[in-house]
Order: C-alpha cells, then sequence, then structure tokens
C-alpha cells in the first residue's frame, strides 16, 4: 500500500505541471502506435472504456528484452486486437541514447520509483481512479509480468489478472457487511 501512495501523490503533482507544460498531441509522438506517453490520456481512456491501463516500462533503444518482447508481442496484429478489446496502453520509455522531454522524464521517473521498476521489460496492469476534488489519482494494481515469448503466452497472463481482480472485486461487493 505504501508504494501506491507514493503513487498518489505523485501523479498528484507531476501530472498537473505535464497538462500544464505541453499538451497530448506534442508528446505522442514519443510512443509507439496505439500506445499513449501520458497518464493523464491513459487515464481518461480508461475512465471512457471501463478497461484497466496497461503499462510497458521499457528502455526502446537500449533494451535487448524489450525489443525482443515488442517483437514478438506489441507488434503483431493479434496482439492489438486483443489490446484494443482488453486494455488501455501506455508506454513508459527509459531511453539512453536519445532524449524525452523533461516532463515526460519526470512523469516516467517518478513512476518507475512508484511502481519499484529495476529491470526492463517491467508491464503492470492497473486501474486508476481520480478523486476529484483533490485532483489525486489513487491506483489498483492487478499485476505485472515481462517478457512472454509468444502473444498468446502474454495475453492470457494479463488476461489471467484481469479474470482474478474481477472476481475478487464480485466477491467483496457480495460480501454480507456488517
Amino acid at each position: 500500500m505504501k508504494k501506491f501512495a507514493l503513487l498518489i501523490l505523485f501523479l498528484g503533482t507531476s501530472l498537473f505541471m505535464v497538462a500544464q507544460s505541453s499538451s497530448a498531441e506534442d508528446l505522442s509522438a514519443f510512443g509507439e502506435e496505439g500506445w499513449h506517453v501520458l497518464v493523464e490520456d491513459a487515464f481518461a481512456e480508461s475512465k471512457e472504456t471501463g478497461k484497466p491501463i496497461m503499462a510497458n516500462f521499457t528502455g526502446k533503444d537500449w533494451c535487448g528484452w524489450c525489443r525482443k518482447l515488442a517483437a514478438a508481442v506489441f507488434d503483431k496484429q493479434e496482439f492489438k486486437s486483443w489490446a484494443d478489446e482488453n486494455v488501455v496502453l501506455l508506454e513508459l520509455d527509459y531511453p539512453r541514447r536519445s532524449k524525452l522531454p523533461e516532463e515526460l522524464q519526470r512523469q516516467n521517473a517518478g513512476l518507475q520509483q512508484a511502481f519499484k521498476v529495476r529491470g526492463f521489460p517491467t508491464v503492470w496492469v492497473f486501474d486508476l481512479d481520480k478523486d476529484e476534488s483533490s485532483g489525486q489519482f489513487s491506483i489498483k494494481a492487478l499485476g505485472k509480468t515481462g517478457y512472454r515469448p509468444s502473444v498468446e503466452e502474454f495475453t492470457s497472463g494479463v488476461d489471467q489478472m484481469i479474470t482474478k481482480a474481477n472476481e475478487a472485486g464480485r466477491n467483496q461487493a457480495q460480501a454480507p457487511k456488517g
């Protein structure tokens, strides 16, 4: 829980600065097609569609396993079709050979710290909610994964995370209060 309290604090302040300093159009060129680069944009789509966010922590320009995951899974039409139906995609890049805009660097560094990401690729699946009065986000982690060699293996793992979270939510909702 402590980890996610950090995320709430980070998201409550840093995303406001990102939203104020850049438009999504300016930053969209830094992500792959179909992937958001701003948490705020992923949140908006997630809220609209009811789908969880799937965040890919990657080092596109230096991480061999990240490139293998992209080639084996993310670049495949089968994955893209599955993602359109099931998740909102968020790419958090940590390049070494190129430079991201300062606001993306701050956002990504804060998320890396909040999620305690130490290796790449790391993929977190989560639900995000926002308290409209305070502007702060809260998060419900559904699970994490890393490299998987096929679309089927990767998506079935994420599907299991989502199913398990949905079942836990249903069980909690059905529990008698008292």
